[in-house]
């Protein structure tokens, strides 16, 4: 074995929160037994993608004795089949750190499947989380706009609605949000649908303009008041940095940032360590953006206090 460039872990700095894990394209990292692990030589090109998603900086990269790189076997075992956006991230990252030589050899790999390296480049992301293939593809690729309360067919579950027109003759429904709710009832404060960060279309009409609050998952079990402090005249978006995919959220929200241009975005965080990735992530999707924007953070306590 020679000698090259490859990461390596401080398992006493890592939080296992996750993060390096979506931005190593190659499929070299693997969250196991709580710790991010590159789980093979063969697949880690040394590059260092992963470094700056570190919150706690516990990836580096060292020279040590180490089996070459093996890119087309990175494209066959992980990236081909990973879909359209990993092959997208992993051809960008090898054409931004000038690797030529890998990156014809990428190239060369993605025409045998089939399709063409240029256009996945140079085109946009796909969105299609729920899995169910068809989830409002004309609304995310610009047409078909002049639905606002939503559109028509695909998966229900991320069927765009604004709730802010919820109205029912001229007046908001009772039990609905902006509703009257009956004596000892909380009215729910909900202005927007859907809520998780990986059914959102970035292209729904309710981001335009507005104020975002990003909540964590576990946030409205521990807060009593979530509706009233944080969503109410707010869209919202919800997720898990630790249990779901960091990059594809900040995909995302970067997404939502570019198209929507929204007033501000609030992160509201439990205490617990793995829960800042979701700062992190709303952090990298505004740089990414390119956009300017205020940025606030709330934490909350896992006996329900604002801290």
């Amino acid at each position: 074995m020679a000698k090259r460039k490859i990461i390596k872990i401080d398992n006493d700095k890592c939080t296992g929160c996750g993060l390096c894990v979506p931005n190593c394209a190659e499929g070299a990292l693997q969250i196991i037994d709580g710790k991010a692990r590159l789980i093979s030589d063969l697949f880690c090109d040394g590059l260092g993608a992963c470094l700056g998603h570190c919150p706690e900086a516990a990836i580096t990269v060292e020279g040590r004795e180490a089996e070459p790189y093996n890119e087309r076997l990175v494209m066959e075992k992980n990236i081909i089949p990973a879909g359209r956006n990993t092959i997208r991230a992993h051809l960008l990252h090898l054409r931004d750190h000038g690797v030529m030589d890998l990156l014809q050899e990428a190239f060369a790999v993605v025409r045998e499947h089939g399709m063409d390296p240029k256009e996945i480049v140079h085109g946009k992301p796909e969105y299609d989380a729920c899995g169910c293939g068809d989830h409002g593809k004309k609304e995310q690729h610009g047409h078909d706009h002049g639905h606002h309360h939503g559109h028509g067919g695909g998966c229900p579950g991320s069927k765009v609605v604004d709730l802010r027109k919820a109205t029912h003759g001229g007046a908001p429904e009772q039990g609905r949000a902006g509703g009257d709710a009956p004596a000892g009832r909380l009215n729910s404060e909900l202005k927007n649908w859907p809520v998780q960060i990986h059914l959102a279309s970035p292209y729904a009409p309710y981001f335009k303009d507005v104020d975002i609050v990003v909540i964590a998952d576990c946030v409205a079990y521990a807060y009593a008041e979530t509706h009233r402090e944080f969503i109410k005249d707010k869209v919202v978006l919800i997720g898990c940095p630790k249990l779901d995919d960091p990059g594809a959220y900040v995909d995302k929200i970067s997404e939502i940032i570019r198209a929507a241009k929204p007033k501000s975005i609030k992160v509201v965080r439990m205490e617990v360590p793995c829960c800042g990735g979701m700062v992190e992530i709303i952090k990298q999707a505004i740089k990414n953006s390119g956009e300017v924007m205020p940025f606030e953070t709330v934490t909350i306590s896992i006996d329900g206090r604002r801290l």
